[in-house]
């Protein structure tokens, strides 16, 4: 990754997590356990903050001061950080950046207090989600701090309307969605469907992130404004090819640099992009194969490489990198016509990070 890149993404983040960290938060959060669920991925287990530096990069790429738009910042990734929580529920995962998941760290705790297996999985779920709904709360309480620090209450108030309809609305249905296909027959989906998918999980957050920075460093709720839409559709474009490089991780990924599992997705069956692609250039007899193996929960690693190579072999993986590499040239020439600056080439490194990333 580009060295000033780099230095500036870890310099956003770090701002954005000593603002999260604050005693001024953490004393708000009680019993013990709602408090430490709602860190547990905050504390030590930093993510990469790409959420938060884009609205930053975006504010000052319009001629705003990126220290007015912090707030929103820390609530873009207080907002990212409850969809994982509940995502990791929904996916029964165990492992997230490193660690265990909520509701496992929290079974694992209530074993220890003696509870029966059955009672400590359902304790472990209920504190899952119930510090997701804090942080959601948490998240909207964030970006009303922006009025604070003189940004218009006109524009705060359509950014905390926008975040919790707008946005919530498209991202639940693109987890539904998500859960839906898996159970559906993979030739009754088109690569459409799967995009559309993509961007309401993941490109719609990004896309919001890039939008409200761009509103606050212009201190507008127009939406129509030139340059608030050319950086939308920027980050929104960006963030579908995050997800397809995400899922392209997903399989043949370092499950050490992830810190969550490998293969995760054809356990699930997943209907990612990358299957679609495979199942459709298949033969009968390797359509056979990938149907017994896509939601085998089962498989085993040594099968679940053997998919993998097969995807490799029907060039699937290296289909959705080229449609991802493609999103993000898409996505460069919305911000063509932005003004040369710093964080102009911030947003511009930040695109090619999507794409190149290996966690």
């Amino acid at each position: 990754m580009n060295g000033l890149f780099e230095d500036e993404l870890v310099k956003r983040g770090n701002l954005v997590y000593s603002y999260i960290r604050s005693d001024r938060y953490h004393e708000r959060f009680f019993p013990d356990d709602i408090h430490d669920s709602v860190y547990l991925y905050l504390n030590g287990r930093q993510g990469k903050s790409l959420r938060p530096a884009v609205l930053l990069f975006s504010c000052g790429a319009v001629g705003g001061d990126e220290e007015i738009a912090l707030p929103a910042a820390a609530a873009i990734e207080i907002f990212h950080t409850w969809t994982l929580v509940h995502d990791d529920v929904i996916d029964r995962d165990c492992k997230r950046r490193g660690g265990y998941t909520v509701h496992e760290e929290f079974r694992r705790r209530a074993i220890d207090l003696g509870y029966a297996e059955d009672d400590a999985v359902h304790y472990g779920t209920s504190i899952a989600i119930l510090a997701g709904d804090v942080q959601q709360g948490w998240s909207v309480s964030l970006l009303s701090e922006l009025a604070e620090r003189g940004v218009d209450s006109g524009v705060v108030l359509h950014l905390i309307r926008e975040m919790e309809t707008g946005v919530v609305l498209t991202l639940l249905s693109g987890q539904t969605l998500d859960v839906q296909y898996s159970r559906y027959p993979i030739e009754s989906l088109d690569e459409h469907k799967i995009l559309g998918m993509l961007w309401k999980k993941t490109g719609a957050l990004y896309e919001f992130a890039g939008k409200s920075g761009a509103m606050i460093g212009l201190d507008t709720k127009d939406e129509e404004n030139e340059l608030v839409h050319s950086v939308s559709q920027f980050t929104g474009r960006c963030g579908i090819a995050f997800q397809l490089q995400d899922d392209i991780l997903g399989a043949v990924g370092d499950v050490q640099k992830l810190g969550k599992p490998v293969g995760s997705d054809i356990r699930e069956g997943k209907r990612t992009l990358i299957v679609y692609h495979a199942f459709k250039n298949a033969d009968e007899a390797q359509k056979r194969y990938l149907s017994g193996m896509l939601g085998k929960e089962g498989a085993s690693d040594e099968e679940v490489f053997e998919v993998v190579d097969l995807l490799r072999e029907l060039g699937s993986i290296e289909y959705a990198s080229a449609l991802a590499r493609r999103y993000v040239k898409e996505a460069e020439e919305h911000i063509a016509d932005i003004p040369e600056s710093m964080y102009k080439d911030l947003l511009l490194m930040w695109a090619e990070y999507m794409v190149r990333r290996e966690l």
